[in-house]
């Protein structure tokens, strides 16, 4: 005969797992909608021109992970003709962004390759038409040299501007029902004069989305942002 007991641990193991299952993703949210990153983002607009590169800081995963945390992986570096102003950048795309496969920020890989954080903050980049995305300002240096990066994610529609938001915004698509594609967006410039490179890129930046077709804009910066600038 089955106890008083017994019934309420059964009852709170059907529960359990009614919750569980209630938070399993069951549906995907992609931004890029079948496109690629290379193809999206322009190789030369305006005034600047852009190489292919491999030699940019890259994310980095334990135990050999990294493949199966980003889908595409787009490195260049842009030249500006009248200055001669050469900034990097590295895109990382994940079509899913679950609690395994997260997206890593410069905070995290820097140190993992040997660098030292010397600054970060967080800021609001304007891009034009009333349109801000949130970004972080980091410098990094390593022997002599150092690096001064303006970064943000895009989880889904969500723009967390912190390693804590990210992970709230995992929880809450999760319990939405769904797993968002993502991708980690950084620029970066070698220099010991932080200020001028990071008043270089917040003029690079909102050229180049502007650059981009504004249907495809949505894979950087989600739809919200990318309908505000074309505004």
């Amino acid at each position: 005969m089955i106890g008083r007991r017994e019934l309420l641990i059964g009852g709170a193991c059907v529960v359990a797992a009614g919750a569980a299952y209630s938070l399993k993703p069951r549906r995907s949210l992609v931004l890029l909608n079948g496109a690629k990153m290379a193809e999206i983002v322009p190789l030369t607009f305006g005034d600047w021109s852009a190489e292919k590169s491999d030699g940019l800081v890259q994310p980095k995963a334990e135990g050999g992970l990294a493949a199966s945390l980003y889908s595409e992986m787009v490195g260049r570096i842009y030249h500006e003709a009248s200055t001669g102003a050469a900034i990097m950048m590295l895109i990382a795309y994940g079509g899913t962004q679950s609690d395994m496969l997260q997206l890593h920020r410069p905070e995290i890989c820097y140190p993992a390759v040997g660098f030292e954080l010397v600054s970060t903050s967080s800021q609001a980049l304007k891009l034009g038409s009333g349109a801000y995305v949130p970004v972080r300002h980091v410098v990094a240096r390593s022997q002599g040299r150092q690096e001064n990066i303006i970064y943000w994610a895009r989880m889904g529609e969500y723009l967390p501007a912190s390693s804590g938001e990210q992970r709230e915004v995992r929880l809450r698509t999760a319990m939405e029902g769904y797993v968002p594609d993502g991708a980690l967006v950084r620029f970066s410039i070698v220099g010991d004069d932080a200020d001028a490179a990071f008043q270089t890129m917040e003029r690079f930046i909102p050229e180049l989305l502007t650059a981009i077709e504004a249907p495809r804009r949505r894979a950087l910066i989600g739809t919200q942002l990318a309908k505000t600038m074309s505004v």
